[in-house]
This record gives C-alpha cells, sequence and structure tokens, in this order.
C-alpha cells in the first residue's frame, strides 16, 4: 500500500555514534532513522520555517549562556566528532560552565547546551528550550544526555530544564533571569534514562539493516515534529483520502488500517459525524454542499460599507520591544477594502511599518483612519483581529472606545465553511481561506512570492532587522504587500461568490 524508497546498502553507517537529535529522530520512526545514515541525501533540507525555528533556539540559547558566565565554549566550528570529544575532556578539568560540551558512552554522542560545575566533582546538566513549558520530548532529550554523560564518568547532580519565562515582559534590556524559568526535572528523567541503553541497541540493529524498515504512517509522523520524509510517505494516498476527515483524530488511521484510503471508500455504516459524512458525500458526487438558508442568513447580516481586513504580525521567542512578551503576536500590516454599496469599486487602504521601532502605535492610527465608522468589518477568523486590537488597545488606552465599536460590527468569514454551511470537496478537510479561495474564485496564492503568515512574518523580520540589502528590502515590501492585498481581496470574491445565484441553486 504504501510507497516505499528501498535504498540497499552494504557499508557501516557513516558515523560510528547516535547522537541526541537522530535518537529523538529513531524514537519517532525507525524508518527516518534508516534514512538519516543510509540515504541522507534523499530527506529534504529544512524548509525557511523550520530553519527560523532552528535559528531562533539558537539566539534563546546564546541568551541562556548569560545565566552562567565566564564559560568555555567547545567545538566552535569543529565538524570532527573526535576532534570535539578531546576539546570536551581538556575543558572538563577546567571546573568553568562548559557551552557545547561532547561525550560518547556506548554508541551515543551528545553535546550539553550548558554544564555547570557544582562541588567539587559533580554537573547540573542544563537544557535550553525555546518553549514555555516543559514537554515530554525534553525528558526524552535529557534522559539520551544524562545516560551519555554519565557512561562517560560525569557525576550529574541535576538535570534543569531552561525554557521561556511565559510571564515575562521586555521592559529594556533582556534580563536573562527574567526572562528563563529554570526547572528542575531531575526525577522526571530518571525513568526514561533507565530504557536508553536497550533503544540503542535496536536503533542501531535498525541502521545496519540492508533495507529501510516498512513502518505505516500515523500520529507519529507528526508527532512531536513534522517528519522530513512526509511526502515521501504519505505519496501513496489520494487526493480526497481518509487522513483529511474534519477533527477526524485516529479515526483516518484506522481506515487506513482496513487498506481504505480514499474518502470515497468509506463504507456506510462506518461512524462519522455530519462534517465527515458530507466530506464523503461531496467526495463521491464532485459537488459541493451548500446550506442554503445558512448561507443566506450569513450574507443577511452584512451591512454597507462593508470593510474586508486582514492583519500580518510577527511573534519572536525573544521580544523586539517594550511591553511585549514571548511569541506575542505584534501587528505590523493590514490591507483594508472597502466596498460602499452593492455597485461600488473596493477602496484599498493599506498598511506596513517601517523602520525597527514598535509598530503598533502607527499602526494602530492609520487603521482607525481609514477603517469606516459604520458597516460591517469582515475579517478571517476575526477572533485572530480582535485579539491584536484588544491588545492593543491595552497598551494604548485611547483606543479602547473605538475598538469596542469595531468588535461590535465584526464578522467572521470563515463561520460558514468551518460549520460546513459551504463544503467543496477539492477544500480536503479544511476550512482555511487557502483552501476556500480557490474553489469560489479559482484564483489562489500559487504565483505569490510570499504565499502564507508565516513567511510574511519571517521576511519582514529579514527585511526589518535583518541583513538583506536595500533591494532585496524593497522587494520584500513589494511582495507583503501583494499577499496581504490577496487577502482583503480574496474575501470580497468569496462573499460575491457566496452571493452569485449558481451557488446557492447548486444542488
Amino acid at each position: 500500500m504504501q510507497a516505499q524508497l528501498t535504498v540497499m546498502k552494504n557499508a557501516m553507517p557513516q558515523s560510528p555514534y547516535i547522537s541526541k537529535s537522530k535518537f529523538l529522530a529513531g524514537q519517532q520512526c525507525q524508518k527516518l532513522l534508516w534514512y538519516q545514515y543510509n540515504a541522507k541525501q534523499l530527506i529534504p533540507e529544512p524548509d525557511a520555517q523550520t530553519q527560523a525555528i532552528f535559528d531562533q533556539g539558537h539566539q534563546v540559547g546564546e541568551l541562556a549562556k548569560q545565566l552562567f558566565p565566564g564559560g568555555v565554549e567547545i567545538g566552535g566550528d569543529v565538524d570532527d566528532f573526535d576532534k570535539i570529544l578531546i576539546q570536551s575532556k581538556e575543558a572538563q578539568k577546567l571546573r568553568r560552565p562548559l557551552y557545547e560540551a561532547a561525550f560518547s558512552y556506548n554508541g551515543g554522542f551528545a553535546r550539553a547546551d550548558i554544564l555547570n560545575p557544582v562541588g567539587r566533582d559533580a554537573w547540573d546538566l542544563v537544557e535550553v528550550k525555546s518553549t514555555t513549558a516543559v514537554k515530554d520530548i525534553h525528558l526524552h532529550d535529557l534522559a539520551f544526555q544524562t545516560f551519555v554523560f554519565s557512561g562517560a564518568g560525569l557525576k550529574i547532580k541535576s538535570c534543569i530544564l531552561a525554557h521561556i519565562n511565559p510571564d515575562f515582559i521586555k521592559n529594556g534590556p533582556i534580563d536573562p533571569h527574567r526572562f528563563f524559568v529554570l526547572e528542575d526535572v531531575t526525577s522526571q528523567v530518571s525513568a526514561p534514562s533507565r530504557s536508553i541503553e536497550s533503544k540503542l541497541d535496536e536503533m542501531f540493529a535498525t541502521i545496519r539493516l540492508r533495507q529501510c524498515p516498512e513502518i505505516r504512517i500515523g500520529p507519529h509522523c507528526d508527532d512531536p515534529y513534522p517528519c522530513p520524509l512526509h511526502d515521501h510517505c504519505w505519496n501513496f494516498l489520494p487526493e480526497s483520502n481518509v487522513t483529511t476527515l474534519y477533527r477526524g483524530g485516529t479515526k483516518g488511521f484506522k481506515l487506513l488500517t482496513k487498506g481504505i484510503t480514499g474518502l470515497t471508500e468509506i463504507p456506510d455504516d462506518f461512524p462519522l459525524t455530519d462534517n465527515q459524512e458530507i466530506q464523503r458525500r461531496t467526495a463521491k458526487t464532485g459537488q459541493p454542499h451548500v446550506d442554503k438558508p445558512a448561507i443566506r442568513a450569513f450574507l443577511k447580516q452584512l451591512k454597507y460599507p462593508i470593510s474586508y481586513l486582514d492583519f500580518e504580525t510577527l511573534g519572536t521567542a525573544i521580544p523586539l520591544f517594550d511591553g511585549t512578551r514571548p511569541f506575542m503576536q505584534i501587528p505590523f500590516q493590514y490591507s483594508l477594502h472597502v466596498v460602499r454599496s452593492p455597485e461600488a469599486e473596493p477602496e484599498h487602504h493599506k498598511f506596513l511599518a517601517e523602520g525597527t521601532n514598535d509598530p503598533r502605535p502607527e499602526f494602530m492610527r492609520s487603521l482607525r483612519g481609514a477603517l469606516p465608522t459604520e458597516g460591517s468589518v469582515v475579517a478571517f477568523n476575526s477572533q485572530f483581529e480582535l485579539g491584536r486590537l484588544k491588545e492593543c488597545s491595552d497598551l494604548m488606552p485611547e483606543f479602547r472606545p473605538w475598538v469596542s465599536n469595531v468588535k461590535r460590527r465584526i464578522v467572521n468569514l470563515l463561520l460558514p465553511f468551518r460549520g460546513f454551511r459551504y463544503y467543496h470537496p477539492k477544500q480536503n478537510g479544511s476550512a482555511s481561506m487557502k483552501s476556500v479561495l480557490p474553489v469560489l474564485s479559482g484564483k489562489g496564492y500559487d504565483h505569490l512570492e510570499i504565499q502564507d503568515g508565516t513567511t510574511a512574518s519571517l521576511q519582514f523580520l529579514r527585511a526589518t532587522f535583518g541583513s538583506a540589502s536595500a533591494e532585496e528590502r524593497a522587494a520584500i515590501r513589494a511582495q507583503l504587500d501583494e499577499y496581504c492585498s490577496r487577502d482583503t481581496e480574496g474575501m470580497i470574491w468569496i462573499v460575491d461568490a457566496l452571493r452569485s445565484s449558481p451557488i446557492l441553486e447548486r444542488r
């Protein structure tokens, strides 16, 4: 059933070690582990979004070193495992904090974010994470390190998870002692540590297999991280497949174990929710489902002038502006299309922050001046825009009456699609605008340089705070304008399509 890339290998693995990252990958999927050693060239390079997560983690890690000053950096640009091991062994004698020290034991290789000396001969193992809480994967991460370091002769006193304080609010330079929470998880690491040795043995056996092990796809493909082999392993599925069942949980994977891949193959007696039944029925007919009374009721609430509004935001682990928290979404751009009457052409208003100052004051002043004081304000998933407006008005109380007025007039364009009042089989279980717009208007985002909000945020950060040239900055800003404008134009096209009689009369 599943397409397999069967790469045969007779050679031993490229490295004699299983690193921490590969150990965690092996826990997630043996197939991924095998590829990392035997067919590494077939694993895609991290995309821009994944690389941005890595870069952000590195920035947080650098900040954490300030909690343990006077330390020794190990390795630098050295790639040779053996040389790094020798450097770490020598630095261990200095009894100073060690950054990125590496040790090996029983085939395992691990580098510690921070090893902090305590007492005469012990160490605290500090793992730095750019999250706001401890997760299970972090405990397995520390368990592997503890096994390797203890086996290499280090006395580990405590395992500490340094994660971001979710209540931190920036006020001037970042104080790492306020930014981080140091959580002792020694007792939680103890149990998973005991199984590391047997798991390593199993992983080495997997790596030495002549052919890739066959592993069924399942929830593990995206837990705890999206697998880079996702496209390879899932390409046997038809477009309208059982894993796209709306809020299906593990239901789709249960169907796969029965040999059922397509929505049209689901037996009549298989339990489905109402919305999932709509998916199955439309997959068979190829025609959209339209709840005409519900659509008419939704459209009836729209009052002219209708304002179509969309925000783009950035949210960094380390806050950029005073008064902001980690990962707080800061609006830096809006697009607003205003349609004043049924016959009127849309008027376009826009804002894109310039400079490195907090964009929110100017953003709010610009939007208040451009947005009509009456009529409906339409947004796709409007709770997001309302949340950002509330946060901005908390910072700037003078905007609170205006935000209250906007809140009374807001209309959430997501609702008829999330409620399956309109559903087209090509949406594949999604109610997102990226799925809805093409099926209703025939237009989409494929031709744009920026095609999603995460990329928009990353590109704005690169153009504003990164090393982009003046020419690159100008190009990025033009691409951001085009992308955000498409969101509000697209909402107009969606509403126009819902209003058209062919849509409402289609069976």
